[in-house]
């Protein structure tokens, strides 16, 4: 079931998390054995380092631009675009400037 976020009524998903200085801010939606929804806020110059996931993901920038890494390759997405990262590939997210994402991971059944 979906959490933190009001039912009922237009929401501006980047508004939900705020920057904090040196910090990666996060806000969870839905988290089960099926699928994961999370806002992020990162500061400038916070990354998450490479790792890999056992569903396939999907970045969705809400907000400003980042370097996301998948198997090697570097992508620069910007507001409104997305990067999907397969499972079982490593990927790793940085930020260029201050940005805001919705990452969104469907697990295997």
């Amino acid at each position: 079931m979906l959490k933190n976020i009001d039912f009922s009524k237009v929401v501006d998903l980047s508004q939900l998390v705020v920057y904090q200085i040196g910090q990666i801010v996060s806000r969870t939606l839905v988290q089960n054995k099926s699928v994961g929804l999370t806002l992020f806020a990162f500061d400038k110059n916070e990354e998450i380092s490479s790792h890999e996931s056992t569903g396939d993901a999907i970045v969705l920038i809400l907000e400003g631009s980042a370097e996301i890494t998948v198997g090697g390759e570097v992508f620069n997405p910007k507001k409104d675009e997305v990067v999907v990262m397969p499972a079982g590939v490593p990927h790793a997210v940085k930020s260029i400037d201050p940005f805001k994402m919705l990452l969104t991971v469907v697990f295997p059944q």
